[in-house]
């Protein structure tokens, strides 16, 4: 029986997701504030969002936001030390199918990784 390959996006939603729900494991010094994955698997949308309470104050923040555009990833938003990009490098992506969406259009240009 022939192995049936999966499609670039599938694999690319596999490794967002994968990632994500990783980084959601890792615990927060304040107990009362969650890590959760939102995952939008029809229009390609994914994010890791804190949220919770710390210090009688309200805690809501993105922390990673990651879509699939024209078979590539954006990486809108980027809050963790270590760049997610690094990451999917690691898993395989290529470069030039990443996109840093969260810098300018121009400045784009002047980075390893895909324009748009």
């Amino acid at each position: 029986m022939a192995k049936i390959e999966k499609s670039k996006r599938e694999r690319y939603r596999q490794y967002i997701e994968t990632l994500l729900t990783e980084y959601s494991k890792y615990k927060s010094i304040n107990e009362q504030v969650e890590a959760q994955t939102i995952f939008d698997r029809e229009k390609d949308h994914y994010q890791l969002v804190h949220v919770g309470w710390s210090n009688k104050r309200r805690v809501y923040g993105c922390v990673l936001h990651l879509d699939i555009i024209n078979e590539k990833i954006w990486i809108q938003h980027d809050g963790r030390e270590i760049g997610i990009a690094n990451e999917l490098e690691k898993l395989g992506v290529p470069k030039q199918d990443i996109v840093l969406g969260f810098h300018s259009p121009y400045s784009r240009q002047f980075t390893d990784y895909a324009v748009g």
